[in-house]
C-alpha cells in the first residue's frame, strides 16, 4: 500500500524544485500534447486550473485555444467544483485554499456536466492513468457521475513527466482519467503499464 502523504510531499518538492526555464519549456510541451489528444472537442467549455504550488502551467494552452473553445476555471461550490468562463484580465477572488478563482456567484457557475474537456491538476500519476491529487477529493466528488461510464467531459490529467510513479493504488472513490499529458508525451487507454506515446 502506497503512503500517499509521503508520496505527495516528495512529488510536490520535486516539481517545486524545477527551474524557471524548465517550467516555461514544459508549459509549451504540455500545450502541444493537449492539442494532440485524439478526442479533442471541436467546441464547447474547456476547463483548466490556476497553477500553483509548482504545478505545470496552462497559460500556453489557454492562449492557443481555438475560437470555438471557451476557457473556464474551477469555483468552489459546496463540496464540489463548478466552472466559470475566464479570460486574462477578468476579475479573480481567492478561495479558502488561497487559489484564485473567477469572481462570480458560485451557484451561477457551470456544472461539471457542461464541460467538454477538463484538464485536471495532479500530484502524481502512473502508467494506468491513476491520479494522485492533493487529498481533498474535489475532482473525485465533482466527477463521481463519470465512474463506470465514459460520458463527457473528457478528463485529462496534466503534470510534469517527473511526477510519474511506478504504480498508484486506486481508491474506491477515485474517478479514472481518460488521458494524462505531460511536456514529454501522453498516456491514453488502455493505459499500458510501461508505455507512453
Amino acid at each position: 500500500m502506497t503512503d500517499r502523504s509521503a508520496l505527495r510531499r516528495r512529488l510536490r518538492d520535486q516539481r517545486r524544485a524545477l527551474p524557471a526555464p524548465a517550467r516555461i519549456a514544459a508549459a509549451e510541451g504540455l500545450a502541444q500534447q493537449l492539442f494532440a489528444l485524439p478526442q479533442w472537442p471541436a467546441s464547447g467549455y474547456v476547463a483548466g486550473y490556476w497553477a500553483g504550488d509548482g504545478e505545470i502551467g496552462l497559460h500556453v494552452f489557454q492562449m492557443r485555444l481555438p475560437p470555438g473553445a471557451i476557457y473556464c476555471l474551477p469555483v468552489l461550490h459546496g463540496d464540489v467544483l463548478r466552472f466559470a468562463p475566464w479570460r486574462a484580465g477578468d476579475a479573480l477572488v481567492t478561495n479558502r485554499y488561497g487559489i484564485p478563482e473567477p469572481d462570480v456567484e458560485p451557484a451561477s457557475a457551470l456544472e461539471a456536466r457542461d464541460m467538454a474537456l477538463v484538464v485536471t491538476p495532479l500530484v502524481g500519476f502512473d502508467g494506468r492513468g491513476n491520479r494522485l491529487g492533493m487529498g481533498g477529493g474535489w475532482y473525485d466528488r465533482t466527477f463521481a457521475f463519470r465512474r463506470g461510464q465514459s460520458a463527457p467531459p473528457m478528463l485529462v490529467g496534466a503534470a510534469f513527466a517527473l511526477q510519474r510513479v511506478d504504480a498508484l493504488d486506486a481508491a474506491d472513490w477515485d474517478v479514472p482519467l481518460d488521458a494524462v499529458c505531460t511536456e514529454a508525451g501522453m498516456i491514453l487507454p488502455p493505459f499500458p503499464p510501461d508505455e507512453t506515446r
